[in-house]
């Protein structure tokens, strides 16, 4: 039997924006070896469990630096496979199951997803847990030429209404009916993340950072008390979900943060990937679809903003809060990155710049607690 398999490397930095393909690839080239996937022990376990090929072919796929992410191709049929990084994985982290979860349980609702097929946790066939999904085609949106190309600005309007909208119906959802009530720990959600953001920074920092820490500190004395709790994806922005040919929502993408929390959590993150048109200064043109949605054409975050709160029925009071903590998430996350490029232990281009990436996570994430209307983030 003859196995083929097309390996697609991306050399890229990570934040940088993809080339306007659906799977965000720069480099492909043949090879023997596919990185992460043994396929003599991998084919009989899918031929048991998803299908009877006769062999597989195998593409890396994605525009993240976490779990790794193939399309798979047999007999005109396409999946995908996802398992954690080949290497320093953290304990807590690439919970293959729990992504496999969270998406088979969101199956039928108003959030759409791909539909899964398996999951493995037998390391005899990978060495780590991964599963199957289904390939949805489609344009992951991170090249604003690309989305320009496809979509007029009525239509964009329209993504990014759906975007807001998908969310408001992910937050509707009752954990329990869904088969997610035992998903998380909703109470102390704040007071956790601020704290274990915390710890990772004085872990991880390479160099004085009084701004990031300040944002801390801000952070700690302003938990809100109280707050709803829903299933929070967790990485909630255009460029995890794929667009299909007229411009609608086919799949939202990397749930692998997903928990129960407060559902603010996740417009506070959306927040710092939704620059206002004209904003050069900040990070998020920076990152994933940030040019993207500055685009002529997509709402305003104001506007996202009022549509979310108007059809949620929420009170967006604590949204600077998460905003504010979005922020540091990200600046820790990348320090600890920035940590890894000056040890030697990263591969690839962009990290050189990492450094200053966080300096101005911090300063965006200080100006936002700066003109906050909450006293205690003002410090």
């Amino acid at each position: 039997m003859v196995m083929q398999y097309n390996v697609t490397r991306r050399d890229r930095g990570p934040l940088q924006e993809g080339d306007g393909s659906g799977e965000h690839s720069t480099l492909q080239a043949m090879s023997e070896d596919v990185p992460g996937i043994d396929f003599e022990r991998l084919l009989p376990w899918f031929r048991d469990h998803v299908a009877s090929v006769d062999g597989l072919q195998a593409l890396v796929i994605g525009h993240g630096r976490s779990n790794l992410t193939y399309r798979l191709e047999a007999d005109g049929q396409q999946w995908v496979l996802r398992r954690p990084p080949l290497s320093h994985r953290q304990p807590t982290a690439h919970d293959m199951q729990r992504e496999f979860r969270v998406i088979s349980a969101l199956a039928g609702t108003a959030v759409p997803v791909p539909r899964t097929f398996a999951f493995c946790d037998d390391p005899a066939v990978l060495d780590v847990p991964f599963y199957i999904m289904e390939y949805v085609d489609g344009l992951v949106p991170v090249s604003a030429d690309e989305v320009a190309k496809r979509f007029d600005e009525g239509q964009r309007r329209r993504i990014g209404e759906e975007l807001v909208d998908t969310l408001v119906s992910l937050h509707a959802l009752d954990p329990a009916e869904v088969g997610l009530g035992d998903f998380g720990k909703p109470q102390g959600y704040s007071e956790r993340q601020v704290r274990r953001f915390s710890e990772q920074l004085a872990r991880v920092k390479t160099r004085e950072l009084p701004e990031l820490e300040e944002i801390g500190r801000r952070l700690a004395a302003a938990i809100p008390a109280g707050g709803d709790t829903a299933i929070v994806h967790g990485d909630y922005r255009l460029d995890n979900a794929i667009l299909n040919g007229q411009g609608h929502l086919a799949a939202v993408l990397d749930w692998e943060m997903s928990t129960l929390g407060d559902p603010l959590a996740d417009m506070g993150l959306m927040r710092m990937y939704w620059p206002d048109r004209g904003d050069e200064g900040g990070i998020s043109p920076m990152v994933g679809s940030g040019k993207v949605i500055t685009l002529p054409g997509f709402p305003t975050w104001d506007e996202a903003v009022a549509r979310y709160e108007e059809r949620s029925g929420r009170q967006m009071a604590n949204l600077d809060f998460f905003a504010v903590l979005a922020h540091f998430k990200l600046a820790v996350i990348l320090e600890n990155m920035h940590a890894r490029f000056l040890a030697g232990g990263t591969v690839g281009e962009g990290f050189e710049i990492i450094g200053q990436q966080v300096l101005v996570l911090a300063r965006n994430g200080l100006a936002i607690a700066d003109g906050s209307t909450t006293a205690a983030l003002r410090g």
